[in-house]
């Protein structure tokens, strides 16, 4: 018995393993119902190394035996390498800028016979070894501003050599890395700066346009002015703790902006965008005070989380109407309710929308679906395979797959919390924070609450490289959990 319990194979959490034979099956008969025409009648053609699917399946094979052997591999080994590996595939992202096709724009694939691989799906791998092995250190302290500038280097560098690949969807996958260095520590000013300026963007370009009821001034710089307000106000409350200083600014905001509303409404008309920047103002005068007067430093940050939020604001509409491209500023338009353009830009989310409600409850069964099998749906293999799911397996096809990835996503969260060492830990919930980003984003896209910014499915998007890729990850993780009570 103590033989095998020291065995990898007792070690290897297999519930992990089961879910993720699941998915990849799931994932591949998705691709089956996406690219299954009505002149093909044989299903053993969806085996034709030719075909989509039959590529598909060779590279699931070629995954399930890679992470085969990685769970052959001591976890020693892939943290002493960790490093070694990073700078491979960073020099090797930088040379496929120069060497690849250009594929829709694309500088990602490299060629490989009747193959194509995109580095950029391995990167993640080797991004999360770095993180994982820098973070493990004996001296790391995430408070410390030389690991933490360090620590977000380690993944804004390939970051920057994706979208120099002009894959921003890729890229921004790597944002996931900062819910990582929260778990370890991070303050969370960071979450809260990049949550409060994807708010203002939104408020402020939305309504931007849009008349304060019969005020002389725009719904969405007013909304967005308010924001700051209450941003700045519980970072006071809850943050920096200073309960005298959150009482007086919170009865004098609340006096002035309500008092200033009901008398630009009711009494007079003037531009009330003009009172709220007072009362920022005088924010921003009052912290200062405060700061000196009774040592509360705290109060600095705040005052630059103001600034930075003002800043922010009044670049977002040069942001986007002179940095933006048309298609994806088009795709904003769209995402917000701005303007409609089903014959454009939100013509794959419109047919997305439309495949996946004709699904009803119980789904038009596997293989016929309509609107997947008239190829009204672009990219259904890849970005938008979902809608594929939801037409053939219907309202509780769909909801099996939310709670399959939904299960498989806690499961590596609990894994990563059982580690008995930083590394295992860190690689374990950068893991699970990239499946939660590519999850979360691709399903959004494809019910068209996201905007639409080319992130698979992990495990029924089509895509070697992408599947392998994924299955690396996962693998890896798998031997270092095994080996969780070996110290690195």
């Amino acid at each position: 018995m103590e033989q095998r319990r020291g065995s990898i194979l007792y070690k290897i959490d297999w519930a992990t393993v089961g879910l993720y034979l699941a998915l990849a099956i799931m994932g591949w008969f998705a691709i089956c119902g996406a690219s299954y025409s009505y002149i093909e009648t044989d299903f053993f053609e969806f085996l034709n190394p030719s075909e989509r699917t039959g590529k598909q399946a060779i590279w699931m094979g070629v995954s399930f035996v890679t992470g085969i052997f990685l769970m052959c591999i001591d976890k020693r080994v892939y943290r002493n390498w960790a490093y070694i590996i990073y700078t491979a595939f960073i020099l090797l992202g930088i040379l496929t800028i120069f060497i690849s096709k250009d594929i829709k724009g694309s500088h990602s694939w490299i060629s490989i016979g009747t193959f194509s691989v995109q580095p950029a799906e391995f990167m993640k791998f080797a991004t999360t070894l770095a993180i994982a092995g820098f973070t493990s250190r004996h001296d790391f302290d995430i408070d410390k501003k030389s690991f933490f500038l360090r620590s977000i280097a380690l993944f804004m560098l390939p970051m920057i050599i994706i979208v120099a690949q002009r894959e921003t969807g890729s890229a921004l996958v790597y944002l996931a890395f900062f819910l990582v260095l929260y778990r370890e520590g991070m303050t969370g000013l960071i979450l809260l700066t990049a949550i409060s300026a994807v708010v203002y963007f939104i408020v402020g370009i939305r309504f931007g346009e849009e008349q304060l009821t019969s005020l002389p001034c725009s719904m969405g710089h007013y909304l967005v002015l308010v924001l700051i307000q209450c941003f700045s106000l519980a970072m006071v409350r809850f943050w920096c703790k200073y309960e005298r200083t959150f009482l007086t600014m919170f009865i004098i905001n609340v006096s002035i902006t309500l008092a200033g509303y009901w008398t630009a409404i009711y009494i007079i008309s003037f531009n009330v965008i003009i009172l709220q920047y007072c009362v920022i103002i005088f924010n921003i005068i009052y912290l200062l005070i405060r700061s000196r007067k009774h040592k509360e430093n705290k109060n600095l940050w705040v005052v630059l989380f103001i600034l930075g939020s003002l800043v922010f604001y009044e670049s977002c509409d040069h942001v986007m109407h002179n940095v933006l491209r048309k298609h994806q500023r088009g795709r904003i338009e769209v995402l917000l309710g701005l303007r409609e353009d089903l014959s454009g830009v939100g013509y794959n989310v419109h047919q997305s929308k439309i495949a996946i409600g004709s699904g009803g409850i119980i789904g038009k069964g596997f293989l016929n679906g309509t609107q997947t099998k008239l190829s009204y749906v672009p990219e259904q293999e890849t970005d938008f395979i979902f809608c594929t799911i939801g037409e053939e397996q219907g309202f509780i096809g769909s909801t099996a797959v939310l709670v399959m990835f939904t299960i498989f996503i806690l499961r590596l969260m609990w894994l990563a919390e059982r580690q008995e060492d930083r590394f295992g830990r860190v690689y374990g919930y950068s893991l699970a924070s990239i499946f939660l980003f590519h999850f979360t984003i691709n399903i959004g896209m494809v019910l068209g609450i996201m905007p639409v910014i080319g992130i698979p499915l992990p495990f029924f998007s089509y895509g070697g490289s992408s599947f392998l890729g994924f299955s690396i990850l996962l693998f890896s993780f798998l031997r270092i959990d095994a080996d969780r009570s070996v110290r690195v």
